[in-house]
């Protein structure tokens, strides 16, 4: 038994997105079926991004299990002779059998192509918007540094479910023009369901003058997306690349108006714990800011978080989801020196921590990645 990692191509035009449905064809469905009949045993694959009906991708990720001789590395060509011609395999490998898509730190690519000029081009028509009316381009970027940086981006959110976590990091989002045509690049730690839609919908009302820049940082602090712009077509839509990160970053530092804290994991590697220390938070994010940095470390691989709560919500025996923190003994803070300033130590020392030991699992066996979208689903609800 082992696990293939495949980045995959597509032209999404013909396709109802990734996930499997039974309203049209899907990438999903299209690889099962042909991996399959390759590999003589029944196989499903799990997608790191499941893009919508219409977008395009040039590296999305997927992996499955499979008891095949055939060298993971020559999967790729084997498959590709099997595919149409608008889905193509890039590249495939073998990775560790806990190597999950969407439960590894990456950093995802997005791209929206805009065809800003009076009369279309056909060649463009499926892989860009045509949109007619002139757009200042300076005011978009002025709305779209708004966006960079750690936010709740719920008003960029076309539909959710209550457990679901809307906090998203930007790193980067560029818009540059060459010719007629403007291309917006976006990078990630993870975006929600039409968030990048969203977002362009709403550069453009910018754009058009529909909307002031700073009117997006509003948007945002509003949490309701009446107020964010229309969505924009898919079809100018194509997923870049998702690159995962080798290692999770040891240190993150966030301070906004609605928080402040310091996540430690540089001592997972050593010790096998984590550190989280929330100075500043709005009271209706305290418990949600915890939740989700926990278990960020706890998929890193931490088998105990530290937890340092200035807002003093934290009690011993608290259950927060599947967590139960108990208050730790001694000072567990003393291997941490080396990530904060003496006098961030000092104000550590006369507050009390907390400790959260029930690690989340951090891959799936091969019965698990074979049970239906649905039932995993609804395990996971269940849990909370």
């Amino acid at each position: 038994m082992k696990r293939v990692k495949l980045i995959i191509a597509y032209d999404g035009t013909k396709y109802c997105g990734w996930q499997t449905q039974p309203n049209g064809p899907t990438i999903e469905a299209l690889l099962n079926r042909h991996l399959s009949e390759l590999l003589r045993e029944e196989i499903q694959v799990i997608g790191a991004s499941r893009t919508d009906s219409g977008v395009h991708a040039l590296g999305n990720v997927a992996v499955f299990d499979t008891e095949t001789r055939i060298p993971a590395e020559k999967i790729a060509l084997a498959l590709n002779q099997r595919l149409p011609a608008d889905v193509v395999v890039q590249h495939s490998c073998q990775v560790a059998d806990d190597f999950h898509p969407r439960k590894c730190n990456s950093r995802k690519v997005y791209e929206y192509r805009i065809l800003n000029r009076k009369i279309p081009l056909p060649a463009q028509r499926f892989n860009s918007l045509f949109f007619y009316m002139p757009l200042d381009l300076e005011k978009m970027r002025q709305a779209a540094s708004y966006l960079l940086g750690e936010h709740d981006f719920v008003s960029f959110c076309s539909v959710r479910n209550q457990l679901e976590d809307t906090v998203r990091t930007i790193y980067s989002l560029t818009l540059e023009k060459e010719g007629d045509m403007i291309v917006l690049r976006i990078c990630g730690n993870g975006f929600l369901y039409n968030m990048v839609r969203i977002i362009v919908g709403t550069l453009l009302k910018v754009g058009t003058g529909a909307m002031e820049p700073q009117r997006v940082e509003e948007i945002l602090d509003g949490r309701d997306r009446r107020l964010a712009g229309p969505k924009a077509p898919a079809h100018g839509l194509t997923l870049v690349s998702i690159e995962e990160e080798a290692q999770p970053r040891p240190l993150i530092v966030e301070s906004n108006k609605w928080m402040e804290y310091c996540l430690i994991q540089g001592t997972i590697s050593r010790t096998g714990e984590a550190f989280l220390v929330l100075k500043r938070c709005v009271p209706s994010d305290i418990l949600r800011t915890i939740l989700r940095l926990c278990k960020m470390a706890t998929r890193n691989r931490a088998g105990k978080v530290y937890v340092q709560d200035w807002t003093e919500t934290l009690s011993d025996g608290y259950r927060l989801g599947y967590f139960v923190f108990h208050a730790a003994e001694g000072n567990p803070a003393q291997t941490i020196g080396e990530y904060l300033e003496k006098e961030e130590i000092s104000l550590l020392g006369e507050r009390s921590w907390f400790e959260m030991a029930d690690p989340l699992r951090c891959g799936d066996t091969k019965e698990e990645l074979q049970r239906s979208p649905k039932d995993r689903v609804c395990e996971e609800r269940d849990r909370f």
